[in-house]
């Protein structure tokens, strides 16, 4: 007997019966008698929730089409509050649609900064992408009990699936593809309907009133939009859509097209908030492109985005439309709260393509009744593995479609032991700690030595087989042997820096349980034992020699903390710091590195799974460019704190945050990274922290959490399947000693059409791989050079939109126009020409410029966006409830443009790049907020520079540090940005530094965004295309 499938609510007037021959539920209307097989509508469902419903494999139609509901109350044209007018909250359980025609300025949706859009508590959820479907809680409904049959039965369900019937269960979870389903208010769910604005505030509360010490902000042009009239025009033609709901639901047979909107950048006002509340282009892939409904069947873009969402079918079309084509990818990114843990698939039954060793996916599709499934790649028949639907816990037969691997984007299998060449290794650390005077007189060795104390507990240990050695470096080695079940280390010195041998390798490095209380006893005295150093030497390249002959047999990490250049012994380098080659065409020489010596030692590190962090404190000249070579080919990271000095708390607070996030990070060790795609597609380069072993290999000794990655993609020949699928696979062993493989999978439309291209640019995907791409350039040739390949390429793509997509073509025009999806475009890369890293400039130090370079190609496009757009906030006039503690998160203020025409002379406003964080104050402030604030009297008496904010007694205090707090924390990454008051005719420096990150401003021979947008237009014109 089959089992009765849950169904929705039924309307009233019509009852369910479950027919046992036909295998599924007949409805029956009580006052005719008619029956039918299709659900008879889909019936409201109460405020705030969805109704249930079991997504089929097609669709129909069963009873009148309805008009929505007139919803006209939630949409008044009143401004949104915070910029002069009152508007109440959303009107809860409104219905939400999606739109496809955006005003001017659309309003924004609540803005979460970790990478996902998530719904307000107590107000309506926001709505899906085009195409998107909501989320479903299937309802339980009584029948006869389940009866179960052959272990094949299951797989049988297969043939069903494939005649049509679509009965498999849905999957709940977070969606990121496109997909049809009953929408609550009408018998339709059509993407194509508009959706109500959502506000940007992030609370439940009327945002209306407002407070502060000055008056109102005015509304930016565009913001006061109303959508009255377009849901009316809804309203007035309920039939008119109906193709397009066919069309978009892929009845018609054909995948749903983004629609393409072309808009004029000269005098166009651009809103921040759009640019930090953007998602990527909805996915709209064909329909029964996966036999799965899971909402998570697609990948998530904070783990795996391309720069454009629909996939060209022929090269000459890429290279017409001069768009790049690649992948970002993050695989390990953090889970915070509210994140999805990662599905794992413990069973060890992994099912993969023969041919082209693709692991199974959501995207496969299953043939002769599910014995067997070809593969989304190459097209193989695969047979399907003898356990695939054999609980081995419960041990009993299970239903294959709830395997995580056909519903999740995203899975980790546990590897079985082929694919292991060794036992899974313990996690290893190795910390060399510069003890030269410089790092004891700054107090780096006194604030690792503690925070390392602090976090022995905290390291990855689940098993008890952590191993761990301390090397202590100045211009001797300093080793420390810590036998087990001893309390008291005892220091072992070596002098002989060209050989170096390691004195008993066995006592030096040490489990971690069996030598904690020597361990504790070494870090709370390691200060002490060189405080009256006056050695000035940093043998740094011997001590990471003997590091990796202790570990070279098994691999592990490397954590190699120097305040000093290193002077002495292999790998000494020396100050080739020049002043007079800052903002020359040879400043290039300085970031490249001055010896081979770490770039070789580095590609024996990865060849022996030893990756190397490099934690650099200056207080002169440090190298950056240099060592910063040793993370770059070993999956490392670099970190760098000038001018330390832990005597200032806040440089003490900001290392210990970091360092200690770093080392409790769950560690990914002796990994291998792959990307697959379907035939006819070939990764062509790569860029970021790794070592290629092969052609499309990537070797690393270790995947450091929220680290990103860049792959270009060239397609080699023409593409003919209505999609295509990437597929990253990363093997790696886990701090806890299981070999595992995490899959992430990403489905693609291909399309003919260049405007198919434009309309699904994703534009932060395309702006994280052109900064990747210029640091690169600046490396392998000059600073001038990258900042040309920059320009170019933009005018380019400018260029060839106007001449394809516009009447005008490749004529003069006194437009500069674009794609809408795109038209921040232009001003991220005036933030990247702009930025430390490429800005022409003689005043930046290289070690300065290093370190932002090595950040622009490491960042996830979560962080790197703010750190080419920085966010700009006015706190003396924001609304009352902004950083109320009443509400159950802090809300932000909305952002302002990056200009200092905002500045207001009696003004507070914070201005932060995710790496530092500026609170300026006017030079006309009024005592009572300069009071509040920092609890000094006036204005004269305020200290600028680094600090800590005092929590005052006073409501506006404690919104200002709850806003300070919630833009440390929203991020992913150990990052815990400085804190500096500036003040409007303060120190110089200070107030240029801050002044720099108003990008939308001329400065120095950078021009200001307007005269950007001017320039671009000209260059535009003056070419033909």
């Amino acid at each position: 007997m089959s089992q009765p499938v849950p169904h929705p609510p039924l309307p009233a007037g019509w009852q369910a019966q479950w027919d046992a021959t036909a295998g599924r539920h007949a409805f029956i209307e009580s006052a005719t008698g008619r029956s039918q097989y299709n659900f008879p509508g889909a019936p409201q469902a109460p405020a705030g929730r969805n109704p249930a419903f079991r997504h089929a494999s097609r669709a129909s139609v069963s009873g009148p089409i309805a008009p929505p509901p007139n919803t006209n109350s939630a949409f008044s044209p009143t401004p949104l509050s915070g910029y002069g007018g009152a508007r109440g909250p959303p009107v809860s359980g409104s219905p939400l649609r999606n739109r496809t025609a955006m005003p001017q300025m659309p309003a924004l949706p609540p803005y979460n900064p970790n990478g996902a859009r998530t719904p307000n508590s107590g107000s309506p959820a926001p709505p899906p992408a085009a195409g998107e479907s909501h989320q479903r809680t299937p309802s339980t409904a009584t029948g006869p009990p389940p009866a179960r049959g052959s272990r094949r039965q299951y797989a049988a369900a297969t043939a069903s699936y494939i005649a049509g019937d679509g009965s498999g269960p849905p999957v709940p979870g977070h969606g990121h593809s496109a997909s049809v389903s009953l929408g609550p208010s009408s018998n339709f769910f059509s993407p194509a309907d508009p959706a109500p604005p959502q506000p940007f505030y992030n609370g439940n509360e009327p945002v209306g009133q407002q407070g502060g010490y000055n008056g109102q902000q005015a509304a930016p042009q565009g913001f006061q939009q109303g959508y009255a009239g377009q849901q009316q025009q809804q309203q007035q033609q309920p039939v008119a859509g109906l193709t397009n709901q066919f069309g978009q639901m892929g009845i018609s047979g054909q995948r749903p097209v983004a629609s393409l909107s072309t808009t004029n950048l000269v005098g166009l006002p651009l809103h921040p908030g759009e640019l930090y509340a953007m998602d990527p282009p909805p996915i709209l892939l064909p329909p029964n492109a996966s036999f799965s409904q899971s909402e998570t069947r697609n990948a998530d873009p904070s783990y795996q985005r391309m720069t454009i969402n629909a996939i060209p079918t022929t090269n000459s079309l890429l290279n017409k439309s001069k768009l790049p084509l690649a992948l970002i990818l993050t695989p390990y990114r953090s889970i915070k709260a509210g994140d999805e843990p990662v599905p794992v698939v413990s069973d060890t039954v992994i099912a993969r393509c023969r041919r082209c060793r693709t692991y199974i996916n959501p995207y496969v599709t299953f043939i002769e009744g599910g014995q067997r499934w070809k593969c989304c790649m190459c097209n193989l028949s695969n047979e399907v593995p003898q356990l695939f639907d054999w609980d081995q816990e419960k041990n009993q037969p299970a239903d294959r479609y709830q395997r995580a691997e056909l519903n999740s984007a995203v899975v980790e299998f546990v590897a079985p032991t082929e694919y292991m060449v060794r036992p899974p290794q313990p996690p290893i650390y190795i910390f060399i700690i510069d003890v030269s005077y410089s790092a004891i007189n700054s107090g780096m060795v006194a604030t690792a030595a503690r925070t390392l104390l602090e976090s022995l507990d905290r390291l990855p240990n689940d098993d008890s087989r952590t191993k761990i050695s301390i090397i202590a470096v100045d211009s001797c080695l300093h080793f420390f042997s810590l036998p087990a079940g001893s309390t008291e280390p005892t220091m072992l010195v070596v002098g002989d820096l060209d050989d170096v041998f390691l004195p008993k390798p066995a006592d030096i490095l040490v489990n971690l349980v069996e030598a904690k209380a020597a361990l504790e006893s070494l870090l709370g005295r390691l200060s002490d034992m060189f405080k009256d150093t006056h050695n000035v030497g940093n043998a740094l390249g011997a001590a990471l020699q003997s590091a990796f002959k202790l570990i070279s047999h098994v691999g592990g990490k490397v954590i190699a903390l120097s305040a000093s250049l290193p002077n002495v012994g292999p790998g000494a380098l020396k100050n080739r710091e020049d002043s007079k080659l800052l903002g020359t065409s040879k400043e290039s020489t300085l970031l490249q590195a001055a010896t081979g010596f770490y770039k070789n030692f580095a590609i024996e590190c990865s060849r022996s799974q030893v990756s190397v962090d490099m934690w650099l404190f200056s207080s002169a000249y440090t190298d950056v460019a240099t060592l910063s070579g040793l993370p770059r080919y070993t999956g490392g990271q670099t970190y760098f704190y000038p001018s330390f000095n832990a005597s200032r708390s806040e440089d003490a607070l900001k290392f210990a945050h970091e360092f200690g996030t770093v080392v409790a990070d769950p560690i990914c060790l002796e990994a291998v990274m792959r990307v697959r795609a379907s035939k006819g597609i070939r990764m062509s380069a790569f860029h970021g922290n790794f070592f290629v072993r092969s052609t499309d290999l990537l070797s690393l000794a270790a995947v450091p959490m929220d680290q990103s990655y860049a792959i270009e993609i060239q397609i080699e020949d023409p593409l003919s399947a209505p999609f295509v699928v990437f597929q990253t696979a990363v093997l790696h062993t886990t701090a806890f000693g299981e070999r595992r493989i995490r899959v992430i999978t990403l489905a693609l439309p291909t399309t003919s059409s260049i405007s198919d291209l434009y309309a699904n640019v994703d534009t932060v995907a395309l702006a994280t791989l052109l900064a990747d791409k210029a640091v690169e350039r600046s490396m392998q040739a000059k600073l001038e050079d990258a900042r040309d390949a920059v320009i170019n390429k933009l005018v380019d793509i400018l260029g060839t939109y106007k001449a394809t997509m516009t009447s005008s073509g490749s004529g003069a025009s006194p437009q500069l126009v674009i794609a809408e999806n795109m038209k921040f475009l232009p001003l991220l890369m005036l933030g990247l020409l702009k930025h430390i890293g490429l800005r022409q400039s003689s005043m930046i130090p290289s070690d300065l410029r290093a370190y932002a370079q090595a950040l622009l190609t490491t960042l996830p496009s979560q962080l790197l966006i703010p750190y080419l757009h920085p966010i700009f906030y006015s706190l003396h006039n924001m609304p009352k409830d902004v950083g109320s503690h009443s509400l159950p998160f802090k809300i932000l203020p909305l952002p302002l443009p990056l200009s200092s025409e905002r500045l207001e002379r009696h003004g507070l406003f914070l201005l932060e790049d995710g790496q530092n964080i500026f609170l300026w104050v006017g030079r006309d402030a009024v005592p009572q907020l300069v009071m509040d604030v920092f609890d000094i009297g006036t204005y004269a008496e305020l200290r600028s520079g680094k600090q800590t904010l005092p929590v005052l007694e006073n409501p506006f205090s404690q919104r200002i540090n709850a806003i300070v707090g919630k833009v440390r924390e929203m991020r992913r990454g150990p990052y815990y940005p400085h804190l500096y008051v500036v003040k409007e005719d303060g120190e110089p420096s200070l107030r240029q530094w801050a002044l720099s990150l108003l990008i939308e401003d001329r400065m120095d021979s950078l021009p200001s965004y307007n005269q950007w947008i001017g320039q671009l237009k000209d260059k535009v014109n003056d070419k033909s295309f």
